[in-house]
């Protein structure tokens, strides 16, 4: 059973989510703004619905507090055509989003391949369960990644999309793929997730010590994990 905390100033809204999750198997707690959201999310919450347009203090902020301190899980609920939201909650980590209004199934769907990636970190903890290329070891059981021993902090989302380019230089990998495979949805028109995920993890990787770039943008194609040498 996975733990959810619902963040969204709705009360319609998060009691029917709350009735739908739970019949789904999911527990549920609910917070009706960004200041409780961070005092309820602790160590027991798996995922996190994060709507943005809140009192007291919006998604949009609470996201940015929360990733000081913790890696959880988060899917952001956000208005129709509110692409700035969107992308600004993607840069500060937000592992997709989802626009409303939204149906169940999309919803759970979404959902379940957020906690799937988060699971294969916590159910492989081994140290000996690790990927190396270069100067770059994940350890996927850990949610660590070294650059030369030394530990970089990253999403269950991040980590993922890494350990995928890194298993296959030297070659292109579209978005349709990238999408498929790391966040488990189908590549919509104007969907800037995974364009985004990339650029946080171009920030977050250090120079190669070669001067080549690790990740290299083929417009129109994809995204190609640079080869060594």
């Amino acid at each position: 059973m996975a733990n959810i905390l619902l963040v969204d100033d709705d009360n319609e809204l998060t009691a029917l989510l709350s009735d739908i999750l739970q019949l789904e198997g999911f527990s549920v707690r609910i917070a009706h703004n960004g200041e409780q959201g961070l005092l309820m999310a602790d160590d027991d919450t798996d995922l996190i619905l994060l709507d943005v347009m809140m009192p007291a203090m919006n998604g949009i902020e609470m996201l940015r507090k929360l990733r000081e301190t913790r890696s959880t899980p988060v899917l952001m609920l956000t208005a129709k055509g509110e692409e700035i939201d969107r992308v600004l909650g993607l840069e500060l980590g937000a592992d997709d989003y989802l626009p409303k209004p939204f149906s169940d199934r999309e919803l759970l769907a979404r959902m379940r391949a957020i906690l799937r990636r988060a699971r294969l970190v916590q159910e492989n903890p081994q140290e000996t369960d690790s990927l190396t290329y270069l100067d770059l070891t994940i350890y996927p059981g850990r949610q660590e990644v070294t650059c030369n021993g030394i530990p970089i902090e990253m999403t269950a989302t991040e980590l993922a999309l890494l350990s995928h380019l890194i298993r296959h230089p030297g070659t292109v990998v579209t978005k349709h793929t990238l999408s498929l495979e790391v966040l488990g949805k189908r590549l919509a028109p104007f969907d800037r997730a995974i364009d985004m995920h990339v650029s946080n993890l171009r920030k977050k990787l250090p120079p190669r010590a070669d001067g080549k770039p690790r990740i290299k943008t083929l417009r129109g194609k994809g995204y190609l994990f640079v080869e060594a040498g």
